[in-house]
């Protein structure tokens, strides 16, 4: 049914930037939420960056000032630039979608993330050296 998949990822030097892309097909929810994640080896999944249908962003902690999250509807296309890569940024990239409902106003629990987001991209890697 719902098909993201997430390009833009590679390896970078601390300091740099990458933007990510999220292609989005077959998904016909006009309220929604979407967003991105990430996981980096041996830790748990993490909310980086969402937004609603109606254009608010929500952006965890870590990455606020640095990450913008946005969105092209024109070409079903969601992105994340990244600037200012530190290494713990390093991590796999997912694009994620809700089946409706949009962004609450917390990010959910581990518990339930796939709950709320059951619509998953592959991933991107991205890779930040010293």
């Amino acid at each position: 049914q719902v098909q993201l998949v997430e390009s833009g990822g590679g390896s970078v030097q601390a300091g740099g930037a990458l933007r990510l892309s999220c292609s989005v097909s077959r998904y016909y929810y006009y309220e929604y939420c979407m967003g991105w994640y990430r996981q980096g080896s041996g830790k748990k999944r993490e909310g980086v960056a969402f937004i609603d249908s109606d254009g608010s962003r929500t952006y965890a902690d870590s990455v606020k000032d640095r990450f913008t999250i946005s969105q092209d509807n024109s070409k079903n296309t969601l992105y994340l630039q990244m600037n200012n890569l530190k290494p713990e940024d390093s991590a796999m990239y997912y694009c994620v979608a809700d089946r409706g409902g949009g962004c609450p106003q917390t990010f959910v629990k581990e518990d339930q993330i796939d709950f709320k987001y059951p619509y998953w991209g592959q991933g991107t890697q991205v890779t930040v050296s010293s």
